[in-house]
């Protein structure tokens, strides 16, 4: 069984191109095979008004920044990849020749502004797309948007942070990755181990995580690199264990 295992930087870059520079590397040391950022336009997703407007503009991923960031994660020998949230955005990625995609639990409910749009994009790359929809939507639409990729969906819970109590197994496991929102690894582990015995070729772990210093407002609900390294060493023996 291959486990791909994705660190979810999400805003605890906080805008900073060093910053990202320090949680990349940190990942790659930790083991993980590819960092996650997300891509969006503050003013289509949120109200100037928001009060944290001046955190969340800050975090924007530019196509500047995003072309310095991948250029950091070639030179580290780790993938790098985005959630995207509009199709210029998508077009942008293609030109830095990016292998996949996510899908954000909110697209999947296609009520952001282009949601629709940007699904079609990705569509049409003909890449593996990774997909969320812990907010809920409707899967059959999804999935028919993506009849031509090699698409991953994921058990999600659209809590931060989730409680373990919260996880339905038996859903949980009918599913070929698990984007974890719990505090710690222990979700993760068990979900491993799950497919493990299930005898899942593959699957996909995504997992919020931050340096030990991060303060964006992900950093709350995040795992830090040390124990991201903790959970991949798990990982790693369950994949070689004979369970059945």
């Amino acid at each position: 069984m291959k486990t791909t295992v994705v660190a979810e930087i999400g805003s605890n870059w906080e805008g900073s191109v060093s910053k990202a520079k320090q949680i990349i590397e940190e990942c790659k040391d930790a083991g993980a095979d590819a960092v996650k950022f997300q891509m969006w336009r503050a003013k289509d997703l949120y109200s100037i008004t928001h009060p944290q407007w001046n955190v969340i503009k800050k975090s924007e991923l530019t196509f500047e920044k995003a072309k310095q960031i991948k250029k950091i994660s070639d030179k580290l020998g780790i993938e790098f990849f985005c959630s995207v949230f509009y199709p210029e955005g998508v077009e942008f990625l293609e030109s830095l020749k990016v292998k996949r995609y996510k899908v954000a639990s909110r697209t999947c409910l296609l009520k952001d502004p282009y949601s629709l749009e940007t699904l079609e994009a990705k569509a049409k790359t003909g890449k593996p797309i990774i997909i969320s929809m812990g907010m809920g939507g409707d899967r059959n639409k999804i999935h028919k948007i993506f009849s031509n990729n090699n698409t991953t969906f994921c058990y999600c819970i659209s809590d931060y942070p989730l409680k373990f109590s919260k996880i339905d197994w038996k859903q949980a496991i009918t599913f070929d990755g698990f984007s974890d929102h719990t505090l710690g690894t222990t979700a993760s582990i068990l979900f491993t181990t799950f497919k493990k015995q299930k005898n899942s070729s593959s699957i996909f772990i995504e997992k919020h995580v931050k340096t030990k210093n991060s303060k964006g407002p992900d950093a709350s609900t995040s795992i830090d690199t040390l124990q991201l390294k903790e959970l991949i060493i798990h990982i790693r023996i369950i994949e070689k264990s004979k369970i059945n």
